[in-house]
């Protein structure tokens, strides 16, 4: 992708961007405006009917638990056990039944909140039809609303239905407790309680509110309002987690975007939930944004202005030094540039003639640093020569030594020309593990021919490790210290040298039985040499490598010093590391 700033005009861009960077600033602050004051608004609305629904549910409870104690006193009252465990001749059940109509028509007037009461049993007494006591026959519960829900239960909560009266049909909630005598199932107690009592209860001060109640079994109670199924609202809400709570809904359901707040208290078997529309919800924060978007809109335009007059008083001076730019030439005629510029453009425009200067002196000394460039060259190439001249030179001294018959200087001076060539390596910085353990072995055996006997070495590398690359002049500076001064004023001495690939790596590891580390230490102190060469080449790996690779001296178990050097698997040498081509 092109670089914008690369292609089009200054003017253009400045302008551009500036006004985009204000767009997008303003309508993040829009949006951001919106979203911030929704959620609060959202927050506030759920503490609100959190504590509103909080009361609601105390209450109502207070009035279904009223009615579910009234029910288990009146089962267990003796006459109505008596009434319903048919041991009396008829004329006693008749008089019996006058008695337990009379009971239960006093609950039902003392208590406004219940509509009447059934009493199912075996062959029941006929009763006026519009009367609020009714006794019935067991054999009609199936056809009755709550009695799914008793089935298995004590006692249990149907949904709102509607009974018959004398006023015509009646919306009830019926609580059902089984009456249970002696272990035996002798009848039911229903009560049936005014549904309109309850919405009041339930809608509060708030006559708008779409609220419903949910039972412990996550059904549908009752309900005000606009509400979806409850087994829509089984998505979101879980009646039977105890919990109250909030939650916003969004997407292409029955709920659509609204917000759920329920409450569930502790000792109580209902869930109250409140669905309140989103859109009213944030409609303050809609009209909110849409005043900060006019604004921003005004705003807008104003900046668009304003950037474009700024934009063009940048350029301007900018134009001028490109035009100047363009027409430069050594020695020619240049365009003048504005002197009463006295900020940054004027900075710009003295910089530029001071450059300008500067470039008339360079140009004028190019001929005087040319010639010295070519004279520094000649003076190269002559130095080139200096090392050809060493490995003739002892070349010379080989050949001499051998008509000499001074076998030992030749073989010195064939070592010492191989370590000298290895050493320079055409002027590269790595070389092959083959080649670094070649210039070892060489002055290994050079020290060799001056021990005559008591020197001897181990190398254990593979053929795979040896065509590896390492910065060169890496290990003789340690077999060199072990010689110097691991076995100094000794007969003998060993050295072992093994290599190993570890992880992504290539472990070294030299081993000699000298003196030990700590001797050597206060020999090289009292000779006062020593050193240089193994803080060369740990400065080196270190350049090379940084701290994840480097050297570690340990004393020996058995006596001795070992070294460990830790460096990368090269399968070749850097980039900016190949052999230079020469002549040597």
């Amino acid at each position: 992708m092109t670089n914008p700033f690369k292609k089009f005009r200054i003017d253009h861009l400045f302008f551009r961007s500036f006004a985009g960077l204000i767009i997008i600033v303003l309508a993040c602050s829009v949006w951001a405006s919106y979203s911030i004051s929704s959620k609060e608004l959202a927050q506030t609305t759920f503490h609100y009917q959190q504590r509103l629904l909080d009361e609601l549910n105390n209450e109502i409870t207070t009035r279904l638990v009223t009615i579910e104690q009234i029910s288990l006193s009146t089962s267990r009252d003796n006459e109505v056990i008596t009434f319903l465990v048919n041991k009396q001749d008829e004329f006693d059940r008749y008089r019996k039944s006058i008695s337990v109509e009379r009971a239960l028509a006093n609950l039902t007037y003392s208590i406004p909140l219940i509509q009447g009461i059934d009493l199912y049993m075996n062959r029941p007494l006929e009763r006026d039809a519009n009367s609020y006591i009714q006794f019935r026959d067991m054999a009609d519960m199936d056809k009755q609303i709550w009695y799914p829900a008793l089935t298995g239960n004590d006692f249990a909560w149907s949904s709102e239905h509607n009974i018959p009266s004398f006023q015509g049909d009646v919306p009830v909630l019926s609580f059902a407790r089984k009456i249970v005598y002696d272990d035996k199932y002798s009848g039911v107690l229903v009560i049936h309680v005014k549904a309109d009592q309850i919405r009041k209860l339930l809608a509060g001060h708030s006559s708008e509110s779409n609220r419903m109640m949910i039972d412990s079994q996550g059904q549908q109670f009752l309900k005000i309002g606009q509400v979806p199924d409850h087994t829509e609202l089984s998505k979101w809400i879980d009646a039977r987690s105890g919990q109250s709570g909030f939650v916003h809904t969004q997407g292409n359901s029955e709920a659509g975007n609204s917000l759920f707040v329920y409450s569930k208290l502790l000792d109580s078997n209902w869930t109250l939930v409140e669905i309140t529309p989103w859109h009213q919800i944030t409609a303050g924060s809609l009209r909110l944004a849409e005043v900060i978007g006019i604004i921003a809109i005004a705003a807008v335009l104003l900046t668009l202005l304003l950037t474009h007059y700024l934009s063009r008083q940048f350029t301007k001076p900018i134009k001028k030094l490109v035009n100047a730019m363009g027409l430069y030439s050594v020695g020619g005629n240049n365009v003048e540039l504005p002197t009463d510029y006295q900020n940054e453009f004027g900075y710009l425009f003295a910089g530029y003639r001071k450059q300008n200067e500067r470039i008339e002196e360079l140009y004028l000394s190019l001929q005087r640093r040319y010639e010295q460039q070519r004279k520094a060259e000649i003076e190269a190439l002559q130095a080139n020569i200096n090392p050809h001249f060493l490995y003739n030179t002892l070349d010379q001294l080989n050949w001499m030594a051998i008509e000499a018959g001074q076998d030992e200087i030749s073989r010195i001076l064939e070592l010492m020309g191989r370590m000298f060539r290895i050493g320079l390596s055409n002027g590269a910085s790595f070389i092959t593990i083959g080649e670094e353990l070649m210039h070892m072995e060489s002055y290994l055996q050079i020290q060799q021919l001056r021990w005559r006997t008591g020197l001897d070495y181990t190398i254990e590398v593979s053929t795979d490790i040896r065509e590896l690359f390492i910065p060169k002049l890496t290990l003789q500076p340690f077999v060199e210290n072990a010689v110097v001064h691991g076995f100094n004023a000794r007969s003998h001495g060993h050295i072992r040298i093994r290599m190993d690939e570890k992880d992504d790596g290539v472990q070294i590891i030299i081993d000699d039985d000298g003196i030990g580390l700590q001797q050597a230490v206060d020999k090289k102190r009292n000779r006062h040499t020593g050193g240089y060469g193994i803080r060369n080449v740990r400065e080196r790996i270190a350049g090379y490598y940084g701290d994840s690779y480097g050297i570690k001296l340990t004393e020996r178990e058995k006596g001795g010093t070992r070294v460990t050097i830790n460096l990368p698997r090269l399968t070749e040498p850097p980039v900016n590391e190949q052999p230079k081509q020469g002549v040597l």
